[in-house]
């Protein structure tokens, strides 16, 4: 799949100033498939807005198998590889948001985050949620600056 750009631009109008916000899509052909219509990221100016990501192998489209830590590793590698192509790593990244279907799996998967964070760490949420798509446990966005 190969990527396409579109671009859509909207003046902000500011007390004597404007600024032209440009949004670009961002689909890696390496990346984990879109589970539904959306882009797996969009670039808007100097930052890069990641889609939450599932445990998707990229290969297969098949969801990993396993225990939260298995699951939060294979989130954090596609997370990964979305910051590759655009020739970023996680020290870009400002904001993350963790979302955990059971919070009892918190420090199992604030282990794994660790191994790919380090200081000084982005801002981060971690919210509990009743379901994910295709039945995940953890899904993760993160917001990157270039």
């Amino acid at each position: 799949m190969g990527e396409s750009r579109i671009v859509f631009s909207r003046t902000l109008a500011a007390p004597a100033t404007s600024v032209l916000v440009t949004k670009i899509p961002v689909n890696p052909p390496k990346a984990a498939p879109a589970v539904g219509p959306y882009n797996t990221a969009v670039r808007a100016g100097e930052l890069l807005f990641c889609s939450g990501q599932i445990p998707l192998d990229p290969e297969t489209g098949q969801m990993v198998v396993g225990d939260i830590k298995n699951q939060t590793r294979r989130v954090l590698e596609n997370v990964k590889t979305i910051l590759e192509h655009e020739k970023l790593t996680f020290a870009n990244v400002v904001k993350a948001t963790v979302y955990l279907t059971d919070m009892g799996d918190f420090s199992d998967v604030n282990e794994i985050y660790a191994e790919y964070f380090t200081e000084p760490y982005a801002a981060r949420a971690a919210v509990a949620v009743s379901a994910l798509p295709k039945g995940a446990d953890v899904e993760i966005e993160v917001i990157a600056h270039y």
